[in-house]
């Protein structure tokens, strides 16, 4: 085990929300940007681990899409939370699952004695590369952000196994391809323009999705030495309404997971994060709880965590 604790979490969401069939979404709006919604739930998870970013050793952006290219989302939330100080920034990106995977690897550094304390952030507005002709994306996605500060203890508590696998079969089922070197912003114009949109074909990743999982969840439990009983609550990426079909192929009951489809959508990284911190306020998640984080992603990239909180 790798002995860290969440010792503080925070959220941020833009102030308009839309309807598509019920279904709230979040889109930024007005002055509303990426960094705002990433710098607002740092400052709110700092408060809660009631510590400033002085007592932060790293910051770790684990966002799909970046602010801007260069330099990384990282640096650029340290402007804004640390300007002078010369505290190391970071972005660890695996797309929708960046979170879990941030987290595994900050649990290396912190059982190493590499850093003391780490501030996560994942951050997303990925309403602004969505295409309007894939209604199935467009009415899927929301923005938002989640912050946790993660710190080393005494205590048997932390990251308990993980796994990452990708299949890389599905690596163009999800995908941006224009706007850095593939497909140079030179080649921009109208009849291109959906290039630099996000492209989706929700059929083929669940295809694959429901193929490729179950073994590897039974890999997970036999590697971690967890049973589904020993589970207090799985934590899984918002990735679409098949959630329960998901659920059901893996052996997880429906009072076992976390589903926040319906009032949320899909914020891509920030959906894992969301979760367990929506899990926390409402106290499905407690202090001696084990968690299992897990989700799939572009690539088609998958991660499994779990977690004694």
């Amino acid at each position: 085990m790798n002995h860290v604790e969440i010792k503080g979490y925070g959220t941020s969401l833009p102030k308009q929300t839309v309807q598509f069939e019920g279904q709230t979404r979040y889109r930024i709006s007005g002055e509303e940007t990426q960094l705002r919604l990433a710098v607002a739930a740092s400052e709110q998870a700092l408060q809660k681990a009631n510590c400033t970013i002085n007592d932060v050793d790293c910051i770790v952006a684990a966002s799909a899409v970046g602010i801007q290219p260069i330099p990384c989302t990282a640096a650029l939330i340290h402007e804004q939370l640390a300007q002078g100080l010369d505290i190391p920034a970071m972005d660890i990106n695996t797309t929708c699952t960046s979170f879990v995977t941030a987290l595994d690897m900050v649990s290396y550094l912190i059982e190493a004695g590499r850093y003391q304390t780490v501030l996560i952030v994942a951050s997303e507005t990925g309403s602004l590369g969505l295409n309007p002709k894939q209604k199935e994306s467009y009415e899927l996605f929301s923005d938002g952000a989640a912050a946790m500060v993660i710190s080393r203890t005494n205590e048997e508590k932390g990251v308990i196994y993980s796994l990452q696998r990708t299949w890389s079969e599905g690596a163009h089922a999800t995908e941006i391809r224009g706007g850095l070197t593939n497909f140079h912003p030179k080649f921009y114009h109208e009849s291109t323009k959906e290039e630099y949109m996000f492209d989706m074909q929700g059929p083929k990743i669940l295809s694959l999705t429901i193929k490729k999982l179950p073994a590897m969840f039974q890999e997970f439990l036999a590697s971690s030495a967890l049973t589904l009983a020993d589970i207090d609550q799985v934590i899984p990426h918002q990735a679409s309404r098949a959630m329960p079909l998901l659920m059901k192929k893996l052996g997880i009951q429906l009072n076992q997971y976390t589903d926040l489809v319906d009032d949320y959508g899909n914020m891509v990284s920030v959906s894992i994060p969301f979760a367990l911190c929506k899990a926390f306020d409402e106290g499905r998640v407690q202090s001696g709880d084990t968690v299992v984080l897990l989700g799939t992603a572009a690539g088609l990239t998958t991660n499994m965590l779990a977690l004694k909180i």
